[in-house]
């Protein structure tokens, strides 16, 4: 969330920075409310302190004098005003919080203006897309695919958007996760395996809650939440801790599975594997030191950089625009491969920082010595998600056999130079 102090003292400066970004939300009103509860506690504690003034007096009268039992009918009176007088604070204050939730972060000031994602910005291109894949088609057109990867069983045992991978395709998909722990390992993350439910305090902190509620799957009984991706329950790690200074930059890496509705993103370009309900990806996470945090978001957009290059598949970087930015971003690259059978690109990873966004929600800070503790800053980023980047290999590395080579750096853990089967006559 928005600093307090801030939001309290340039509001002006605040409202110029957020009409960058395509949320709406009414400053004036969340600050109207903000005086409203600041008067709705202000009362509360000046009843409460002469209720405290009238007991204090009271102890010192002679209990049962005329005096004492006039000044428990005055103290009676007194709590319940105090009583009435709480309520009315603590509900002006979950008013004022509920709004002050809706407020989205600001973008960084290297951040690009724009209004949408066509006005993001190629700032990197890794490799010659052009005439690189000769044989290429798009994977779901490949004649085996259905064998490999079984869509209608998925329908079938789920519904769409929830496919099996078989054999051969399984083990790929497990080679892909073991390499990308193995390289964030390499570069000093350390892996954490982590729960795929959370609850909503952890859902708020992170900022899918209020604004992506609409795309995540709810328990309505227990009141948890089925994660859209590991960056949820790894932020939350240290939520309501305090961390010391020494130990940042902390670095965690976490493979899950990761579920998203996607209300009404269906319809276009989501054949095969271009978009999913369920899907694997390895998350990478970090806290730093807030002055650090810049420096270290280009640091983890090379290390999912460092994934793609290793694979041989091209690849660019978008710096997204502010229209573009998500809720609770300050600067945010996208990764997309090059789909050499559709000639198109697909996002394989988001890298963020969320400045101190995340950290105030949840309650992160670190403690220099001798000094109040501060809110850390928070970043992650995709490394990678795994059905895109399988989609690419499949398309980029079709051979004219019908076969698809498998990346030299997979061969570790699926040890065949190939995947499919040839083409029959």
């Amino acid at each position: 969330m928005i600093d307090l102090t801030y939001f309290r003292n340039n509001l002006d400066e605040l409202r110029i920075s957020l009409a960058r970004k395509k949320f709406d939300c009414d400053l004036d009103y969340a600050a109207s409310l903000d005086e409203e509860r600041r008067s709705a506690i202000s009362n509360a504690e000046q009843a409460r302190a002469l209720q405290n003034s009238s007991n204090f007096e009271m102890s010192k009268l002679p209990k049962g004098s005329p005096e004492f039992l006039k000044k428990v009918g005055e103290m009676k009176i007194l709590a319940e005003n105090v009583k009435k007088l709480e309520t009315l604070a603590k509900d002006a204050d979950a008013k004022f919080q509920e709004v002050f939730l809706t407020i989205p972060n600001m973008p960084h000031e290297s951040v690009p203006d724009g209004k949408g994602e066509d006005e993001n910005q190629v700032i990197f291109t890794w490799g010659s897309p052009e005439d690189s894949s000769p044989h290429a088609v798009p994977h779901y057109e490949i004649p085996w695919f259905d064998e490999m990867i079984d869509f209608p069983r998925g329908v079938k045992v789920t519904g769409a958007g929830y496919p099996f991978y078989m054999g051969d395709m399984s083990k790929l998909v497990r080679a892909l996760i073991n390499f990308f722990l193995e390289e964030a390992s390499f570069r000093g993350y350390e892996e954490i395996h982590s729960p795929i439910v959370v609850n909503a305090l952890s859902a708020t902190a992170t900022g899918q809650l209020p604004d992506k509620e609409g795309q995540m799957y709810c328990d309505q009984n227990e009141g948890l939440y089925l994660i859209p991706t590991a960056e949820v329950p790894v932020t939350n790690f240290f939520r309501n801790d305090i961390v010391p200074s020494e130990k940042l930059p902390i670095k965690k890496v976490a493979y899950t599975p990761c579920f998203r509705r996607e209300a009404g993103s269906w319809g276009k370009d989501v054949r095969g594997l271009n978009r999913l309900h369920q899907f694997d990806k390895v998350e990478l996470v970090k806290w730093t030191h807030p002055e650090d945090s810049h420096e270290e978001l280009e640091l983890l957009r090379k290390d999912a950089e460092n994934l793609l290059q290793k694979l041989g598949l091209h690849y660019r970087v978008l710096l997204i625009c502010s229209g573009d930015i998500g809720f609770p971003h300050s600067k945010q690259f996208d990764l997309e491969v090059w789909a050499a059978g559709q000639k198109r690109w697909l996002e394989v990873s988001s890298c963020s920082n969320f400045t101190d966004f995340q950290s105030r929600r949840a309650n992160i800070r670190y403690r220099e010595e001798g000094e109040k503790p501060k809110p850390v800053h928070t970043l992650n980023g995709s490394a990678l998600a795994i059905p895109r980047v399988l989609a690419a290999i499949l398309e980029n590395f079709l051979q004219a056999d019908g076969k698809v080579k498998v990346p030299d750096c997979l061969k570790k853990w699926y040890p065949n130079d190939y995947v499919g089967f040839p083409a029959t006559e």
